[in-house]
C-alpha cells in the first residue's frame, strides 16, 4: 500500500482491560544498570502498569530480511554492544519465552510470512528496559523482528493486525529513539542540538494530533529527518506503536529529555483514559 493510501486505525478500544502500548527510548545500554532519571522512570512505570500476561517487544536492534518472532522457551540475553564495563556484560534477564503466543502471533499475520525463530533471544533494546521495568523477570517475553527491507507504512499496517494481543493481556513495547544520531553524540552532555529539538518536538506534536500520516512520512522533512536518523532502525519501532493505538487511546509522554545531545529519550504510552 502506498503512503497516500494510509489510513489511521479505527479499532474501538472501549474495553478498559486492553493493555497499554508504549514506545520507549532506550538509549545508552548503561541505563540497564545505572540509577538515573530514565531508569527510575522505567521502574515507576513497571509498578504502575497492570501486570501483563506477556510482553511483546519490537526492538531497533533486531533487523531481519522477512519478519521473525522468537518462539523458544528460554530466550538468551544478548550483549549486542562493545566497549562497556564488564558489569554490563554480566547482566542476564532470565524471563521465560512465550512459544504459544509466538505461534498465535504468526497466525495473526498470514500475509506477512512470519517465521518462528529459535535462535535470537533478548537484545539490549529489550532487556535493558525490562531489567529496570520488570526486574523480577517473571513475565513471559518474546520479540518480533523488523523487516528492514520494507517501507515505513508496511510496519505501521503490520502492527494493526496485532491489535487483538492488547485485549489478551499482552503489553507491547516498541524500543528505539525518536532522535538517534550516534555520529553527533557529545559524551557527558544533556544539552541537545537545535535540530534534534526541532525534530523531537515536531514528532511529539504529530503524536498529540494523531497525525500518523505525517510521522510515517517523516522523511519528507528532508535534511532534518536525515540529521535525526542517519539510519531508520531506531525510528521503526514507533511505527508499530502508532499502528496499535486505539481511537480512544491518549498519549502520555515520559523521559522527554535528551542524552549525549543527539539521542532523544522521549517515550510515550498510549492507554484508554
Amino acid at each position: 500500500m502506498k503512503l497516500h493510501e494510509l489510513k489511521n486505525i479505527t479499532d474501538d478500544y472501549t474495553k478498559t482491560d486492553a493493555l497499554p502500548v508504549m514506545f520507549v527510548g532506550h538509549g545508552n545500554p548503561m541505563n540497564a544498570i545505572e540509577d538515573n532519571t530514565f531508569s527510575r522512570t522505567w521502574k515507576t512505570i513497571g509498578k504502575q502498569l497492570p501486570v501483563p500476561s506477556a510482553i511483546l517487544s519490537i526492538s531497533a536492534h533486531w533487523l531481519t530480511q522477512g519478519t521473525r518472532v522468537t518462539a523458544m522457551e528460554k530466550p538468551k540475553t544478548i550483549h549486542d554492544f562493545g566497549g562497556f564495563p564488564e558489569s554490563l556484560y554480566k547482566q542476564i534477564y532470565p524471563a521465560p519465552g512465550a512459544p504459544q503466543l509466538a505461534e498465535q502471533t504468526q497466525l495473526m499475520l498470514p500475509h506477512h510470512h512470519v517465521m518462528l525463530d529459535y535462535d535470537w533471544g533478548f537484545d539490549h533494546g529489550t532487556w535493558s528496559v525490562l531489567i529496570q521495568m520488570f526486574p523480577e523477570a517473571n513475565i513471559p517475553v518474546y520479540q518480533l523482528s523488523i523487516d528492514y527491507s520494507k517501507p515505513m507504512e508496511y510496519h505501521y499496517q503490520l502492527a494493526q493486525e496485532l491489535q487483538a494481543l492488547r485485549r489478551r493481556g499482552v503489553l507491547i513495547i516498541g524500543s528505539g529513539n525518536i532522535v538517534h544520531n550516534l555520529q553527533s553524540i557529545r559524551f557527558g552532555s544533556h544539552t541537545p542540538y537545535d535540530w534534534a529539538v526541532d525534530f523531537d518536538e515536531k514528532i511529539a506534536g504529530w503524536i498529540r494530533e494523531r497525525d500518523h500520516y505525517s510521522i510515517v512520512g517523516f522523511q519528507n522533512l528532508g535534511s532534518l529527518a536525515a540529521l535525526a536518523h542517519p539510519t531508520t532502525d531506531h525510528f521503526l519501532p514507533l511505527m508499530y506503536v502508532l499502528g496499535l493505538q486505539g481511537k480512544n487511546d491518549n498519549p502520555e509522554f515520559f523521559n522527554t529529555e535528551f542524552d549525549m545531545s543527539s539521542v532523544s529519550m522521549r517515550s510515550v504510552i498510549f492507554r484508554n483514559t
